[in-house]
């Protein structure tokens, strides 16, 4: 080890394949144009006898001296992806099949020979020997036939950390995770210098320390892998952007059918979603969707789903005191505590935050709003007609204590007050379609937590007691994420789906509001299937943290473009690109441009945007307005090109 600068430059210029220095030392360079060597040159080089310290860095290598006997495609897989940086480097050195032969016949003749001795002395045969024995004869009956041939293989590993103690911590790390695949690895004591070198990306092998390998060995080493998710069912996704392979894969087969959509504004969040809707129809999945922006109003109606719009003077209504045997379930004898409950989600988001003794007042107020009813724990009376909000603002202004006229205020511009009309009536609607759709654009802002939390209690009575294949996608979950009730009730569907054959779809571009909530990250973490379209420079870190992802898999979703990014289905993922037919892209889209451009004489005046044609069905219209779709014992979505020409 040296520190002067002559010698420093004199060891880097070795490393690095440049000449020496001249005679004149650092004196004569100066006089000289700077070469590469000299601007990438470190301030200084420290060789230890297992390490070595290249200005800041420490660097460590190791070299494989041991694999196991028996290994299996992508063994190497845990090395390349673990999880610090590392520098892998791997020399295959072809050899002659007649030296090998010759050798390996060489081998199994002193193999033999030790068996005989053994047997001859009545000694127990070493099973180290005759294994080997074995393999050696194995071998050289395909290196006979031709089908095999022969490698010199190394395997060196540089370590690279900020600090020492990083350093030792890794290199831990890689010997642990080297040897549970059976590997055994040592320290390139004394040649720290050549093991940088030899990992360098020069090609040149300074340690030469080697291992015999058959082309089927030296095939598993192949370090570059790929997710195959084509299974033989399920639904399209998208095209694997590693190998082009069509992604197709079924959700209901993993731990749980969750999945999340993450995406910035523009990036195909809700085209994606809307092929999957349109696939999944062809498998008789029932798929219900609460829409915030009304997406997927011309999905709907082109499938002939049930458009459910919620706004001020529309006719459709969900009473939130609505028990769940009014849906068509059995009778439960817990009905009524679940249900009282979810009242009380549902209050803390409309009143806000409570203190506990408000919120023992609500209890109070709710059962005896039930009990006026006739509406008690016993099952048989769970058919009356169930309470409103009106009778629970009567019952609070009714109760003597101060705490209840301050409860009964919260909840007064519902029942009389200018968002009279919304909540307050029965329930005249049902999902009744295979595809029902819930708006709730024309809402105001404030309302739309209130409007998705009741809308998805509603939801949840029909799910639990009619069980069958379903999605239920929450579009703009970031909503829900707002409360923690409404977050919590939203995390409690997600955790309770699976029983009831239900996968949830939560999706949002919101990402920095909807992680930033215990509930947020336990919906992920209940979603076995996770989709990542392009994100924004703004969020990309957290997405990242919460995801593991790489640099790589980073800047692959800050470049994407519309419709690419990253698919997650349990421990596999890839890269995606979505892909769809002219037909599905025409219903799928929401490109502004493209749905002025089908309307007649949007050339013409492309600055105005036309209003669609609104069709509202409630469970109150006739079936020519709502119309069901077919049973499953007929085609459920097919995708025609019809000629328009009638005969006259």
């Amino acid at each position: 080890m040296s520190n002067s600068k002559n010698n420093i430059a004199s060891l880097l210029g070795k490393m690095m394949g440049s000449p020496p220095l001249p005679k004149g030392g650092v004196a004569s360079l100066r006089q000289k144009p700077l070469t590469v060597t000299d601007v990438i040159a470190p301030p200084a080089i420290e060789v230890d006898f297992d390490l070595l310290k290249v200005g800041d860095w420490y660097y460590r290598t190791l070299f494989v001296a041991g694999y196991p006997r028996f290994v299996s495609a992508n063994w190497l897989e845990p090395l390349i992806s673990f999880n610090h940086t590392l520098d892998i480097s791997m020399y295959i050195y072809p050899t002659r099949s007649e030296e090998i032969l010759e050798n390996l016949k060489r081998k199994v003749g002193e193999m033999e020979a030790t068996i005989q001795s053994d047997l001859k002395r009545g000694r127990v045969i070493e099973p180290s020997v005759q294994v080997a024995l074995e393999d050696a004869l194995a071998l050289q009956q395909e290196l006979a036939k031709g089908s095999e041939r022969f490698f010199q293989f190394g395997l060196y590993v540089t370590i690279p950390a900020k600090t020492r103690e990083d350093l030792d911590k890794a290199t831990k790390q890689v010997e642990a995770t080297l040897g549970s695949l059976l590997i055994v690895t040592k320290k390139a004591i004394l040649q720290m210098e050549e093991g940088l070198k030899t990992t360098l990306p020069t090609g040149k092998d300074r340690l030469v320390v080697t291992r015999n390998m058959d082309t089927t060995s030296l095939a598993t080493t192949f370090p570059f892998t790929t997710s195959e998710l084509t299974a033989n069912e399920g639904i399209l996704y998208g095209l694997n952007e590693h190998n082009d392979s069509l992604i197709i894969f079924d959700r209901f087969t993993l731990e749980n059918a969750n999945s999340v959509v993450f995406g910035k504004s523009g990036g195909g969040k809700s085209y994606m979603v809307k092929l999957e809707v349109m696939r999944s129809l062809m498998f008789d999945t029932e798929v219900i969707i609460i829409d915030p922006e009304n997406e997927y109003e011309n999905l709907t109606h082109t499938l002939g789903g049930e458009y459910i719009r919620f706004r001020f003077g529309s006719s459709t209504k969900i009473n939130p005191f609505d028990l769940a045997l009014l849906s068509g379930g059995s009778n439960d004898e817990s009905e009524l505590g679940q249900k009282i409950l979810s009242l009380h989600g549902f209050f803390r988001v409309v009143m806000g935050r409570l203190t506990p003794t408000e919120d023992a007042l609500l209890d109070r107020a709710i059962i005896l709003t039930y009990k006026q009813k006739g509406i008690t724990p016993d099952p048989s009376t769970h058919s009356k007609e169930p309470p409103l909000m009106e009778d629970l603002y009567k019952t609070l202004v009714g109760m003597e204590e101060v705490l209840a006229k301050g409860l009964a205020d919260r909840i007064e511009k519902f029942v009389r007050g200018s968002l009279v009309g919304i909540f307050d009536q029965q329930t005249n609607v049902a999902i009744r379609n295979q595809l029902t759709v819930f708006s709730i654009r024309d809402l105001e802002d404030e309302l739309r937590p209130i409007a998705m939390y009741l809308i998805l209690d509603f939801i949840w009575n029909k799910i639990r007691y009619n069980k069958r294949r379903r999605l239920l996608i929450v579009d703009e979950a970031w909503y829900l994420m707002k409360y923690p009730d409404s977050a919590q009730f939203l995390y409690g569907i997600a955790k309770r789906a699976r029983k009831y054959y239900l996968g949830l779809t939560t999706i949002t571009q919101d990402v920095e509001d909807f992680l930033a909530t215990e509930m947020g990250k336990a919906i992920i973490q209940n979603s076995s299937m996770q989709i990542l379209l392009k994100q924004s420079s703004a969020a990309i870190e957290t997405i990242a943290q919460v995801f593991y992802l790489s640099e790589g898999e980073k800047h692959l979703l800050l470049a994407a473009d519309v419709g690419q990014g990253l698919f997650f289905a349990g421990p596999a993922h890839a890269a995606m690109r979505v892909i769809a037919s002219p037909e599905e892209h025409e219903v799928a889209t929401t490109r502004p441009q493209e749905a002025l451009a089908e309307k007649p004489g949007a050339s013409q005046a492309p600055q105005q945007t036309p209003q669609p044609t609104i069709v509202q069905h409630t469970s109150q219209q006739t079936t020519q307005e709502a119309p069901v779709l077919p049973k499953s014992n007929r085609p459920i979505f097919t995708v025609e090109t019809v000629q328009n020409n009638k005969p006259g």
